[in-house]
């Protein structure tokens, strides 16, 4: 694989290849613990063996270019210019996005650099490339320029720039997989203390599979905010009548005390579902570590179907795709993964049934839907590489 990228470089910038960096940033999907990283819950996510790969060089001036295997079209920079938002920039306002929080915190570019990247990890398709793009793409810069920025620092970066840069205001899960991430385990992450600890992802003879909805959808652009917004209303109410920091401060019990403060419906849902989502990562941990795997896939269901009631991320798409998985051979459980609103689900599936759920939820998805879903089954995989 590295001799071909490095030869890909070669034909798009030329020069000496000796000089050239070659990095792998995975993709991650999250087992449980949906749209609670902003929420102060836990979360379990994994990194997987799909990667963005990053090659990067040096130049002699301050220009910075950026070229895609995938996306052909250079884009050039200047690192004395200044570097700001511009919806033209497509992808690069990541990797600027990383360069202004880096210089914003002292970081010095001696120099300008050229990059190439190639990915084999579905865009916009709720497996995070965005975090694999940002935190793969700092991790090149701190190892080129020799800044030796640690991964926690890395993934609190990439989750700055998405809020003050992109203006999407995520939690911290996806940049922390990425950067942490450990082949055969799964991080079990407190996203107020971001403490942690590694879980063997033992599902013996289970697979994960990935199902993309191929909806394309742009977080920024979805209510992903306003559910933000309606979090942040929830626990102003609550915080009148309880000690707490973060919804899922809250344990479910204490919860249904309190809910009637919350008058909203609306706001009320927002609320149950981080609480009780919060409490389903706990339990699927546990369920993880004792073996018991059809119960993690029952709680699997449980946060989809919350996910789809309470916090309302799911739609046609996903809810298809979990409604086709759950009935399907082989399949222990399945929910939808990421911010929803397309992208993708997952499911826990026997090796040997693996080719035949993908053919029977497949047809039922475009029966459905009219569209074509892509289905991988992966594995853990490690944190940002260089190769």
């Amino acid at each position: 694989m590295k001799k071909e990228l490095l030869a890909e470089f070669a034909r798009a910038y030329g020069g000496d290849l000796a000089e050239v960096s070659v990095f792998a940033s995975p993709a991650r999907i999250n087992i449980i613990g949906e749209h609670i990283d902003y929420n102060g819950g836990k979360v379990f996510p994994a990194a997987i063996n799909k990667y963005l790969y990053i090659m990067i060089r040096r130049r002699k001036d301050s220009k910075i270019v950026y070229d895609d295997l995938r996306f052909p079209g250079r884009m050039e920079f200047d690192l004395s210019a200044g570097l700001s938002y511009a919806k033209e920039n497509d992808y690069a306002n990541y990797l600027n996005g990383i360069l202004k929080i880096m210089q914003d915190e002292g970081y010095r570019f001696d120099s300008g650099f050229e990059v190439l990247m190639f990915s084999t990890i579905p865009a916009g398709g709720g497996v995070s490339s965005s975090a694999a793009l940002e935190i793969g793409f700092g991790y090149a810069v701190s190892e080129l320029y020799g800044f030796g920025i640690d991964r926690v620092t890395l993934a609190k970066m990439g989750q700055r720039s998405e809020h003050e840069f992109m203006n999407v205001k995520c939690g911290i899960m996806d940049q922390f997989a990425v950067a942490m991430g450990k082949e055969g385990y799964a991080v079990e992450l407190d996203c107020n203390t971001l403490e942690y600890r590694y879980v063997p992802l033992e599902l013996g003879d289970y697979r994960i599979v990935v199902m993309n909805t191929n909806k394309k959808r742009q977080l920024a652009d979805s209510k992903y905010n306003e559910r933000l917004g309606e979090c942040m209303t929830a626990l102003s109410i609550l915080k009148a009548h309880a000690n707490i920091e973060a919804l899922c401060d809250l344990d479910s019990a204490e919860f249904e005390k309190l809910a009637s403060v919350l008058i909203d419906p609306i706001i009320r849902k927002r609320a149950k579902h981080c609480v009780y989502e919060n409490e389903r990562v706990l339990d699927a941990v546990k369920a993880l570590e004792r073996g018991d795997l059809a119960e993690l896939g029952k709680l699997l269901g449980q946060s989809h179907e919350s996910l789809r009631d309470d916090y309302e991320v799911t739609g046609l798409e996903l809810d298809t795709l979990y409604e086709e998985a759950v009935q399907a051979d082989g399949c222990i459980g399945a929910r939808m993964t990421g911010a929803g609103f397309g992208g993708c689900a997952i499911a826990i599936v026997h090796k040997d049934s693996v080719k035949g759920f993908a053919l029977q939820v497949g047809a039922a998805y475009k029966n459905r839907t009219g569209l074509e879903a892509g289905f991988f089954s992966c594995e853990s995989g490690n944190g940002t590489f260089r190769i």
